[in-house]
């Protein structure tokens, strides 16, 4: 069930982004904003590379975090972390209390995706939470050439389009996820690498 959000200028929001993927272990950052402006904190966590551990882990990390009882919204880039390591978003909402929004540059190509789990033990299993996600719809935030597309749990899309757009503040993708993916890659390659 969606609620109705009261959105302030620096709503706090927890961006989750991976590393590049380079092992089994695959590092996870949580980047802490205070809406698209200012940041006020760094998580992290590990999760196992096309693994199934992917909730667990962002649940856990968030909930032993001093900064839970703060987070308002937790976005994540993509619904797939560490390859194809998938996240229940709603498992994730349930868990938290939290609402999520998934962000992604493209619209997915579900057929592709399907092809490539058949070669992945639990193939089903993880295209039934690809499915329960919930409906994608397109985001225009400053750059209106290149949208952007979301999914959302435990939060209507109206709210989570004005959360993705208001923290939008330096490109077409929200600055805590902006952010999450410079620190992952960064601290694992060495040097901040391609786009979040």
């Amino acid at each position: 069930m969606s609620r109705r959000f009261h959105i302030k200028d620096e709503i706090r929001i927890l961006g989750i982004d991976d590393s590049a993927l380079i092992g089994e272990k695959i590092l996870i950052v949580g980047a802490f904003f205070r809406g698209g402006i200012w940041m006020d904190g760094v998580m992290s966590s590990y999760i196992t590379r096309d693994g199934m551990d992917g909730t667990d882990s962002i649940i856990s990390m968030v909930k032993s975090s001093k900064h839970f009882p703060q987070v308002r919204v937790i976005m994540l880039d993509g619904i797939t972390y560490g390859g194809f390591n998938p996240i229940d978003i709603i498992t994730l909402h349930k868990k938290t209390g939290i609402p999520v929004i998934v962000l992604m540059r493209k619209y997915p190509d579900f057929e592709m995706i399907a092809k490539a789990l058949t070669n992945l033990p639990h193939g089903d299993e993880r295209m039934a939470i690809f499915k329960r996600a919930g409906d994608i719809i397109k985001v225009f935030t400053a750059d209106i050439l290149n949208p952007v597309y979301i999914q959302c749990c435990g939060i209507g899309i109206i709210d989570a389009t004005q959360i993705v757009q208001s923290s939008s503040t330096r490109s077409n993708i929200p600055e805590p996820l902006r952010v999450a993916h410079l620190i992952a890659t960064g601290v694992i390659l060495g040097e901040s690498r391609g786009k979040a």
